[in-house]
């Protein structure tokens, strides 16, 4: 297939379309490199740099795309509270701008990366796809706008599409993994400690109703997250918008990732608890039996150690091409 990828130079779209061009699909990436590596892009794929909203009108127009798989947006949830207008501008009005140039080029396959932030903050786990959804913050509602709009155009224009509802994706594939300027995910910032890029890291509360005391998140590794996507485009259905979500199904602790970190690392990493951040929840927790019985998804990395095996081997590669570069 001929597939446009919308924000391959990031950490999930530069793993998928690293997939994808390894399976044989023409892959065509548009990405502004606002927060991406251009280095992630794979190198079989062709590079467009901008804006989706101002590109996918004369991208698509070039004719013979199969699909869409749409992972450009704007992702830091506390930064979304501060400058709720650059969400609503770089999520919504772009998927609205992608979706206008599909209609306009009949391209009806599409996949979009969406988050379990739009559920907001469960009543229990795990998260199936029917649980209420009430996002407590910008990031949160842009996506899940962007699903009611995505569910509106395939029904009316016939776009057979997915929405992919991720949990806490990690883990690294090769040397595509976490290397983002502004970190917010707990393993990459437990590993820059183990690098000596940072001092301690902070655990959020030790008085969750957990069994450890810290709070609980489900890791799904970031190759069995691509294999997803793939699943999806092969499957889609005219006029149907789909969505499942994605993750192990367990879950580990905050002091559980640390002391995996400290096994495989064979550092220390001091870690001190900080008081509780407001919306975090104690348990979050998907349930991906759906697309599992409906797409056949079976993902085979679910074990902490792999994942954290995977990113710490990524980040030592990185640490190493990085001293090794002519200074």
């Amino acid at each position: 297939m001929k597939l446009l990828v919308t924000g391959a130079a990031g950490y999930v779209g530069s793993v998928c379309a690293a997939v994808l061009c390894e399976h044989g699909h023409e892959v065509v990436v548009i990405d502004n490199l606002s927060t991406g590596n251009r280095d992630a892009i794979p190198s079989g794929a062709r590079f467009i740099h901008g804006d989706v909203k101002d590109l996918a009108a004369s991208v698509l127009g070039e004719g013979g795309f199969d699909g869409v798989v749409h992972f450009a947006a704007r992702s830091l949830v506390g930064e979304s509270v501060e400058k709720p207008e650059e969400y609503w501008h770089g999520n919504m009005v772009t998927t609205l701008a992608l979706l206008d140039a599909m209609v306009a080029n009949r391209v009806n396959n599409l996949v979009f990366s969406s988050t379990a932030a739009t559920y907001g903050e469960p009543v229990t786990v795990p998260i199936t796809e029917d649980f209420p959804t009430s996002p407590t913050n910008p990031y949160g509602a842009t996506k899940l706008s962007i699903d009611y709009a995505i569910s509106s155009y395939a029904h009316a224009h016939g776009i057979g599409a997915t929405s992919l509802r991720y949990f806490n994706v990690a883990g690294a594939y090769g040397m595509i993994g976490e290397n983002r300027e502004i970190e917010t995910h707990l393993i990459p910032l437990i590993l820059q400690v183990a690098l000596g890029h940072r001092e301690k890291i902070f655990i959020f509360g030790d008085d969750w109703p957990t069994k450890d005391g810290t709070a609980v998140r489900d890791y799904i590794h970031i190759r069995d997250l691509a294999d997803a996507h793939l699943l999806a485009l092969n499957s889609n259905i005219p006029g149907t918008h789909r969505i499942f979500n994605l993750g192990s199904g367990d879950g580990y602790s905050v002091k559980e990732v640390i002391e995996m970190c400290r096994e495989i690392t064979g550092h220390p990493i001091p870690a001190e608890v900080a008081p509780r951040r407001a919306g975090d929840p104690a348990v979050l927790i998907a349930s991906s039996d759906k697309i599992i019985s409906e797409l056949g998804w079976s993902p085979s990395r679910t074990d902490l150690r792999t994942i954290v095996s995977d990113a710490w081997e990524f980040t030592r590669q990185l640490r190493d091409k990085a001293h090794s570069a002519p200074r």
